[in-house]
């Protein structure tokens, strides 16, 4: 003891360490008290108070070393930090690593540190051995990068990183991008702020789609208005998409959020305003951007009606025009400055808010045109809620045969891409000349970064060339096509009538001809859509018996048979095999977990029936149990006697009754499964009623009817 004492006691000329790594949100009590009391500007991880005992450790003009996370190097919680080492101490050298020297970790910098005060000009050497903060390499190619001396190499004065707001490390500015932050800031002219941390997301929180629609207002402005409706829209982050969208949620926010501020109150003892904040800025509008993103940054414009959570952030003004400050982030100007003030994928408000901002004074692209092009695309899948019509069905695409239709639907979508791709060129340019930023950034944006739902470049991105990347698009866009005939089917929606037509809960084919008095196509009166696994005709409304006739009625019977060789092509597979094996995992996956469609499924398949959530009764199981399931099990019954007589008969060949044999059997396996199916699971499901409420989610709602549904993996 005495011996590590003195070890710790004595100074040293050379210091070299390997801290550990612990945040906040890992120290107990303890620990997080002493550190607060004795490494206040480093309290934040044990690596950075590492940091700061190894200045104590190290004697006057000698050197100390580490290799360590580089979040020191830019997050505003270590601003302090940065100060002290830069009024005390000289970065002689940094390697900042990125991702890779210790596996798949969160990305590494090395430095040597002189403990002595800075001259004025003092120039520290610095590496960059990435090109994208996210990409993992190998310690070979990392090695490669370092050996290559002139590599990402880069020369700083420690006081530049001052004349920075907040003080980041950033060694690659250059002088023009340095001198940029003598102008006013973003939040001069912006309000920047973080959304509200409800608690209990999946008690306040819906897809939109689970609700009924009725129930939600779009329109809200303040908090009078919300007094009458109990779902109101609410960013909740979302992935990289720039311009407008990631509108996907719905917040319980009835009489200006009555119920969320109680419940907080009750669970923690403290006022709501702790936890739910930012609310004198619900249903403004303004920007938003996803608090931590996998990708780059992006942002989006809202209007009117949201509410936002803490996954997301937003940005408003009564001086400036939110969709200049729009213009601005999204541009490669912004990302560049954002990339200055913090290179990680954690984006704050802190950081939006010390942009450079002189765009009171710049002649800016269309943004209306930007905007709507982003808009249209996200309304063009019904995932969005002010979906309307199917591109595949509009008159400005619709040719003779489903696949001239494409044809012209992808060339539109190419050209939207296209239109988009030039528009943000042109917008970087402008930034880029208003900042004087010619020799740092270039206008050219990828096609990966065009974020728009029809670009397969961005909607797929990886490493597929064009021709797989057309496969895909033409699938998903055919899935697309059945996932809605299959809503015209239960009465989503209706090739008549734009929009959505049965969307509330409980309601009927009554309520649907009310909306649509002559229509071309009739949903299923009782709400079950049969799906069969077992060769044969079976019912008069299987799903696949359905779909053709749909695609009839849209695409008319000259040219059925090609219409529907384009779909089976397209999907790699018959239309029976694509209801049966594919059609519920991507609808699962398209409402996020949360279908809005719920599939009642003996235990291997054989046997399965669609219905739709909303026009789910309390006699839904009666009915699939007494007009399918066992309308199914009798049919098998009088399949089995016929092939039985075939078995018997003495002009049948061999090979007739072996092929009799064989499917016998195979009916008896159906028939003793869907006979359990009946007896321990349909039978007493359907003898309780069971009643839902659509606004406790399909969370709570799936589950009820238990194993007579299909498993949805992540639902509870």
């Amino acid at each position: 003891m005495l011996r590590q004492a003195a070890y710790l006691s004595s100074r040293y000329q050379v210091v070299i360490a390997n801290p550990p790594y612990m945040g906040g949100k890992g120290m107990n009590p303890r620990l997080a008290t002493w550190l607060k009391a004795n490494y206040p500007d480093a309290k934040s991880d044990l690596m950075t108070a590492f940091m700061e005992r190894c200045m104590e450790l190290t004697k006057q003009s000698g050197f100390w070393g580490m290799i360590n996370l580089p979040s020191w190097m830019f997050l505003s919680s270590y601003e302090k930090l940065r100060l002290k080492l830069l009024e005390t101490n000289t970065i002689d050298t940094l390697v900042h690593l990125g991702r890779g020297i210790f596996g798949s970790d969160f990305g590494t910098v090395a430095f040597t540190v002189s403990n002595s005060k800075p001259k004025e000009n003092s120039v520290g050497v610095y590496r960059r051995l990435f090109e994208e903060h996210v990409q993992v390499r190998s310690v070979e190619k990392i090695e490669s990068l370092f050996l290559d001396g002139d590599y990402g190499r880069y020369k700083a004065l420690a006081n530049d990183f001052r004349k920075i707001p907040g003080c980041p490390f950033a060694y690659w500015i250059s002088k023009t991008a340095l001198d940029s932050f003598g102008f006013d800031s973003v939040d001069s002219f912006f309000t920047a702020k973080k959304g509200m941390a409800i608690g209990d997301n999946a008690k306040f929180l819906r897809i939109w789609a689970e609700v009924s629609t009725n129930k939600i207002n779009y329109q809200a402005k303040d908090s009078g208005d919300t007094l009458k409706h109990k779902w109101y829209p609410c960013l909740h982050g979302g992935s990289f998409r720039k311009w407008s969208s990631n509108k996907e949620y719905v917040v319980n926010w009835k009489d200006d959020g009555e119920e969320p501020k109680s419940t907080i109150v009750e669970r923690t003892g403290d006022h709501w305003s702790r936890y739910i904040i930012s609310t004198g800025y619900f249903f403004s509008p303004g920007i938003n951007w996803t608090a931590i993103s996998s990708s780059s940054y992006s942002a989006r414009y809202h209007p009117h009606g949201f509410a936002f959570t803490s996954a997301s952030m937003g940005a408003f003004s009564e001086k400036s025009n939110p969709k200049l400050l729009l213009l601005l982030v999204n541009s490669k100007v912004g990302k560049y400055f954002l990339s200055l003030l913090s290179p990680t994928l954690n984006y704050g408000i802190a950081e939006l808010k010390k942009i450079p901002y002189k765009c009171e004074e710049i002649v800016t692209v269309d943004d209306s045109s930007i905007l709507s092009l982003s808009l249209n695309d996200w309304d063009s899948y019904e995932t969005s809620w002010d979906f309307t019509d199917l591109p595949l069905l509009t008159e400005a695409h619709k040719a003779e045969t489903l696949s001239q239709t494409y044809k012209n639907l992808r060339h539109h979508w190419q050209s939207t891409t296209t239109e988009m791709q030039k528009l943000e060129q042109e917008n970087n340019r402008i930034f880029i000349e208003a900042y004087n930023l010619q020799d740092e950034l270039t206008p050219e944006v990828p096609l990966k970064e065009i974020t728009l739902t029809c670009n397969p470049h961005y909607r797929y991105g990886g490493k597929k060339n064009n021709e797989a990347l057309e496969a895909q698009l033409q699938s998903d866009t055919t899935a697309e096509f059945l996932s809605y005939a299959t809503g015209c089917m239960l009465g989503r929606y209706s090739i008549d009538k734009p929009g959505l037509i049965l969307a509330n809960q409980g309601e009927t084919l009554e309520d649907y001809l009310k909306q649509v008095t002559h229509p071309r196509f009739m949903p299923d009166k009782d709400n079950v859509i049969p799906i069969i696994d077992f060769e044969g005709d079976w019912f008069e409304d299987d799903i696949s018996e359905c779909f053709k006739q749909f695609l009839k009625i849209t695409f008319g019977t000259e040219h059925f048979e090609a219409n529907l060789q384009f779909i089976e092509n397209s999907l790699g597979k018959d239309i029976k095999k694509y209801f049966l094996k594919d059609f519920y995992p991507d609808h699962i996956k398209r409402y996020k977990k949360r279908p809005i469609y719920w599939l009642f499924s003996s235990p291997k398949g054989s046997f399965n029936a669609l219905v739709y959530m909303h026009r789910y009764q309390p006699d839904t199981a009666s009915v699939v149990l007494n007009n399918y399931l066992r309308e199914f099990r009798t049919k098998l019954t009088a399949r089995k006697d016929a092939l039985g007589q075939v078995e018997i008969s003495v002009d049948a060949t061999k090979a007739e009754k072996t092929r009799a044999l064989k499917t016998i059997a195979n009916i008896d396996k159906v028939l003793s499964e869907v006979n359990d199916y009946e007896r321990d699971i349909l039978y007493p499901l359907a003898t309780r009623q069971i009643e839902i409420d659509l606004d406790d989610g399909v969370k709570v709602n799936y589950p009820k009817l238990g194993k007579a549904l299909k498993k949805v993996a992540g639902l509870s």
